[in-house]
């Protein structure tokens, strides 16, 4: 039986302060569900003066190799963030025989086949359920929780800053700008949004989540991504107008056509779980062919709740070490599935116009959807623009090949002065 378990941080920000914290203040607990003691051995820092705050509770470095060459310590916790040199360091401390943590998403979703081998070579876990939603379990429960069922589809909100953006833009009528600004005020947002803002923190989550549920390696290349910079305060109206809120959807599907994994600002119905998904709160809504429906809600960010992350994964390693015992789960990919094609992948459309306002413009309209065999659900015109008029319309679900066809007729109409925006929509269920 292991008497004292030692860990090492690299990393002193936010989430290892966290870590610290949480351990301190429900240490008993912890250390009887591990079955034996446990502390923070040493924290590796970037500027010792700048961390002395916790350097009466742990030995502070700025030398990596103190933490990863100890023989002492058992468990690396890597909490750095980027790829290099965090990817390094967990190599290089899994060849020297110890286990690795990690919240790491920008690692796990572009070389989790590398730490996944490394772990598999050097017989020791890899732990890494802080990467997507802050304190949701989300990972665990795909890996052992939901292993029974074939998943079909995943969709998240996993981004607390555009949720948060869009929630204001919402509630209180503000401007892409302005709930940006609010964002970054608010320390939910970098001074350098565009991780966030773009879709691309979604998109690591995504790769990982869907690499998980589909027991395939899907890679950030291979999620197709659009950000939320061209949502208005206009497209925020229309959706309430017409029973929709509008999120940036985390989307992951398992086809007959393949696996379609994509990022991108949704039409979602008010009535759909996700769509009360407020601020900085995340959530999963996961289907199964046995548990149907389930989703999974919580803080995505945050010093405490990606804290409870780590250290739930840490409890899992100590356990096991506790009992001679290592690679509670290892890489889940074992299929190689292909992505669904481009023209495979369909879904309803809002399409926002400013056409000239004059008789026979909905009938032209009309008929360039016809030509491009769309079918409408809804058309709406409501508001003028200077001198034109505004129309919106709603589709059923279409392909690629057919949305790539509409944009060019309605461009080609003299009536059409602009296509404003197009907006991805999720029906309700029966229409």
């Amino acid at each position: 039986m292991v008497k004292k378990i030692k860990l090492g941080l690299l990393g002193g920000g936010t989430v290892g302060t966290g870590v610290i914290k949480v351990l301190q203040d429900n240490y008993h607990d912890i250390k009887e569900k591990i079955g034996c003691d446990i502390e923070v051995s040493k924290v590796l820092v970037r500027n010792v003066e700048k961390h002395r705050a916790l350097s009466d509770m742990v030995t502070l470095t700025t030398n990596a190799d103190d933490i990863l060459e100890d023989k002492e310590i058992d468990i690396v916790v890597e909490l750095l963030g980027g790829i290099h040199p965090a990817l390094e360091y967990m190599l290089k401390a899994m060849n020297n025989g110890k286990h690795v943590v990690t919240a790491n998403k920008d690692v796990v979703a572009q070389f989790g086949k590398d730490v996944f081998d490394a772990a598999e070579k050097n017989d020791v876990d890899f732990m890494f359920e802080a990467s997507v939603g802050g304190g949701i379990p989300i990972i665990t429960p795909l890996k052992q929780s939901l292993t029974a069922n074939k998943i079909t589809d995943l969709i998240g909100i996993v981004n607390g800053t555009t949720n948060y953006m869009l929630t204001k833009m919402a509630e209180q009528g503000m401007d892409y700008a302005t709930a940006l600004q609010r964002a970054q005020a608010k320390g939910y947002a970098e001074a350098d949004p565009t991780a966030d803002v773009e879709g691309l923190d979604a998109a690591r989550k995504v790769a990982i989540l869907s690499s998980i549920a589909f027991n395939t390696r899907i890679s950030l290349d291979d999620v197709k991504v659009e950000g939320i910079t061209k949502i208005t305060p206009e497209d925020i109206s229309y959706a309430k107008e017409l029973g929709f809120a509008v999120k940036l959807l985390a989307v992951a599907k398992n086809t007959k056509d393949g696996i379609d994994v994509r990022v991108h600002p949704t039409f979602l119905p008010k009535s759909h779980p996700l769509a009360s998904v407020r601020n900085v709160y995340n959530a999963v809504f996961i289907h199964g062919n046995a548990v149907g429906d389930t989703m999974f809600y919580g803080r995505g960010a945050g010093e405490k709740p990606t804290a409870s992350a780590v250290l739930a994964d840490i409890i899992d390693v100590a356990r096991d070490m506790g009992k001679d015992r290592f690679g509670r789960i290892r890489c889940t990919c074992y299929e190689e599935k292909k992505l669904c094609p481009p023209d495979k992948v369909r879904s309803g459309y809002y399409i926002r116009l400013l056409v000239e306002d004059k008789p026979g413009v909905l009938g032209a309209i009309a008929t360039a959807f016809g030509e491009s065999k769309i079918s409408l659900h809804s058309v709406i015109q409501k508001r003028k623009v200077a001198d034109r008029s505004e129309i919106v319309a709603i589709t059923h679900d279409v392909n690629n090949s057919q949305i790539e066809d509409i944009k060019i007729r309605l461009n080609n109409l003299d009536v059409v002065s602009e296509i404003s925006n197009m907006i991805r929509v999720i029906m309700p269920q029966g229409d």
